[in-house]
């Protein structure tokens, strides 16, 4: 398998200091690297050269709101979709190390959006009640054939993109994040049509 954009992405980014430094960044705004190594319990040095690294590859950029000394490093705003793509068949992936990275890179965007499901659950008290009523994670299994599935994925994603921008300019609006994770389930052992 040829590396192509989505598996250099993948290569990059399986390291923990420079996939976190991304999830910060998208989630908090820009920061410089004193900043990113306070908030990610690092050193300086470390974060400011993997930022450097992510800003080489088009991932994350100077804003040029430094005061000389510093550089203030932000998101990258090219993918409107503010995530890396971790959906591949990886029985598609030929090279080990390509695979290994992009496994990687899988389990750490799930355990990052575990982490923040974590926090939003000690955090929820302190929010007003519509807040804690509407967030949250909302388990429902479906039954679905292969077509099916896409199909669901494709009108989930679209119902997102609907509400993408829709509270800006809006008194009280703020970012959510949703998480779509359609993952298979194990076939019942026994029961009728109720199978997966």
């Amino acid at each position: 398998m040829t590396e192509t954009p989505q598996t250099a992405t993948w290569r990059l980014l399986a390291h923990p200091l420079r996939s976190r430094i991304l999830a910060h960044l998208r989630l908090h705004g820009g920061s410089t690297a004193a900043e990113l190594a306070r908030a990610l319990g690092t050193n300086t040095g470390a974060t400011s050269y993997h930022a450097r690294v992510l800003a080489q590859a088009g991932l994350v950029e100077d804003t040029g709101l430094g005061d000389g000394r510093s550089r203030v490093w932000a998101a990258a705003q090219e993918d409107e979709r503010d995530g890396v793509d971790t959906s591949v068949a990886v029985s598609a992936i030929d090279d080990a190390d390509e695979l290994a990275d992009a496994l990687w890179l899988a389990h750490d965007v799930v355990d990052h959006h575990a982490q923040r499901q974590h926090s939003w659950i000690d955090a929820q008290v302190s929010w007003p009640l519509v807040w804690q009523e509407e967030c949250g994670i909302d388990d429902r299994e479906v039954l679905v054939d292969e077509t099916q599935l896409a199909a669901l994925r494709t009108e989930l994603g679209a119902v997102l993109d609907r509400y993408r921008r829709r509270g800006a300019g809006t008194p009280g609006a703020r970012r959510v994040t949703a998480v779509v994770a359609l993952t298979p389930l194990p076939r019942r052992s026994q029961g009728g049509d109720r199978r997966t």
